[in-house]
């Protein structure tokens, strides 16, 4: 049933640039109460329609993950929608789209792009953060040069359009019409779930599942919790009550919706307890993001994005093979191993998914993954929680093993890349650009130098040249090489609203023979040591630990 509204006025509102407007590597992410000052979120929203491709008849997917002030940007977005010329907004119920099935969404009715609501895995509430991020048609990130061509009309920018009418019922399916748009309100989780469908073998686990295999899935209070009931609990068979904390709250319950050992430390008691099930997972607050547990194991998202890839075969999707593996930079190297033993290419990106997207478009890669716990495939263009998930409970279903005898088997086929990432959150952004640059200045005289026993072989700032379109990426991030295969790496992350993240990168490769089964932070031990002492970082900082550890 289709319902009117009728035709309102459009409105010409005279604004001027806002500084600060530069979109990081997933959109621009700042404070609720700085987006709720007057123009904030309409000079971005104006920007990105003045300056991102669209032809006649364009349709545009709007959706967010639930926190606070998704429900209030979605309305304004869907009035300057009518009045910048879209045919049909597509929103997810109640405003909540997953980014990865937001993806979906475009890729499967052909949109030009989406605006996705959501500031990830950081903290919801009045008090916290909230995000906006453009995708364009392929169901993708923007991007670096549609970033760079919105933040520049950001820094122009005179005015902003939108129609005059009332909010629209976004928990109601159904189609409005808004000033001639049809604003369709769509069921968040079904497209999804038919997709995982049919990239899994969901019989298969089904039968895994009635034959005793038991899992525990954190939603986080985020917005897989809706997805994660109906594929896992309903489709799947999974007991009511897998899915906890599965009612998507628009601060989270209170709690960090990132799914590491810190802030789902509940779920890591129960998979380290004496009753534990199974298989542990997790995803964040948009769903792009995973965690990945077995009884009495955590797997690093370096290792799961290895694992996977080596297993991929045993789900109907990937039967065929691989064409390629992709991962981030500071990414372990786990599955370059992975990729020589299948003889297809390896590629080291920089940080950011929107540097997949060139390769899965071309068709170069199949599986991708950043140690941030991002991993997907060409399913669609973003990282995909759940996906991930699903495959691990595809290739237990298959291989009838637990995840510790499947890691052990692996790194007794590859060896294994004993990994961490340090996170200094919230420093001073001068301080933090101080160690950077003295880092950078430094890095011609590093070679040779030994620290804590480990000698450097080579140094630099990491710099990315696409195959497949030519542009250049610089400047993402010091990599610090030692003799025998050990690694740091030092990168300012974009994902933060306040201050300046540093992230340290530690990885130590112990090849097939070595020690296998040793405790991560005691074989890091050196390069924890070795990082301050190149780096100085508690110099610089005043910091003597690391605010998270993952």
């Amino acid at each position: 049933m289709t319902s009117t509204i009728a035709t309102p006025q459009v409105i010409t509102q005279a604004t001027q640039p806002i500084a600060g407007q530069k979109p990081g590597t997933s959109g621009l992410r700042k404070k609720v109460k700085v987006f709720a000052q007057p123009n904030y979120a309409e000079n971005f929203i104006q920007s990105v329609f003045d300056v991102v491709e669209r032809g006649d008849g364009a349709t545009l997917v709007i959706g967010g993950d639930g926190r606070y002030h998704n429900r209030t940007v979605i309305q304004q977005a869907i009035r300057m929608a009518a009045a910048n010329g879209y045919a049909r907004v597509l929103v997810g119920q109640g405003g909540i789209l997953s980014t990865p099935a937001a993806s979906n969404v475009i890729r499967q009715y052909g949109a030009s792009g989406g605006l996705v609501l959501s500031a990830s895995h950081n903290p919801g509430g009045p008090d916290e953060d909230f995000g906006i991020k453009y995708n364009i048609a392929n169901g993708g990130p923007a991007p670096e040069g549609v970033t760079e061509a919105i933040y520049q009309r950001t820094t122009e920018i005179t005015e902003w359009r939108a129609v005059d009418t009332a909010d629209i019922d976004l928990d109601t399916l159904g189609v409005v019409d808004v000033a001639g748009m049809a604003v369709e309100v769509i069921d968040s989780v079904a497209d999804y779930a038919a997709l995982m469908e049919k990239l899994f073998d969901f019989g298969a686990i089904r039968a895994a599942v009635a034959g005793g295999l038991t899992m525990s899935f954190d939603a986080m209070h985020a917005v897989t919790g809706p997805y994660a009931h109906e594929i896992l609990e309903k489709r799947l068979g999974f007991a009511p009550g897998t899915v906890r904390n599965g009612v998507p709250l628009e601060d989270f319950g209170g709690h960090h919706p990132d799914p590491n050992m810190v802030h789902a430390h509940e779920l890591f008691e129960t998979m380290f307890g004496a009753d534990a099930p199974d298989f542990g997972a997790a995803s964040d607050g948009d769903g792009d993001r995973n965690l990945i547990v077995g009884r009495g194991i955590f797997v690093t998202p370096s290792d799961s994005l290895a694992m996977l890839a080596a297993n991929a075969h045993l789900a109907p999707a990937y039967a065929g093979g691989l064409k390629g593996i992709a991962r981030s930079m500071p990414t372990s190297a786990a599955a370059d191993l992975v990729a020589q033993s299948l003889g297809i290419p390896a590629f080291e990106t920089p940080t950011g998914w929107k540097f997949f997207g060139n390769l899965l478009d071309a068709g170069m890669a199949t599986i991708c993954g950043e140690e941030s716990a991002g991993t997907g495939s060409d399913h669609v263009r973003e990282k995909d929680g759940l996906w991930a998930v699903l495959l691990w409970l595809n290739i237990l279903a298959v291989r009838k093993q637990p995840v510790a005898q499947i890691a052990a088997e692996h790194w007794a086929k590859f060896g294994r890349n004993y990994y961490a990432r340090h996170d200094y959150e919230g420093l001073p952004t001068e301080a933090a650009n101080a160690l950077m640059g003295e880092l950078n200045g430094a890095l011609a005289t590093l070679p040779g130098q030994v620290f804590e026993g480990l000698t450097i072989e080579t140094a630099d700032n990491f710099a990315y040249t696409d195959p497949v379109d030519g542009s250049i990426s610089t400047n993402q991030g010091v990599r610090i090489l030692f003799v025998g295969g050990s690694r740091i790496v030092f990168r300012l992350s974009g994902t933060g609203t306040e201050g300046a993240t540093l992230r340290v990168y530690l990885e130590r490769y112990e090849p097939v023979g070595g020690d296998l089964a040793g405790e991560t932070p005691v074989k890091l031990a050196d390069l924890i040591a070795a990082a301050d002492g190149i780096a100085g970082i508690a110099r610089h900082t005043g910091r003597t630990e690391p605010s998270v550890i993952t």
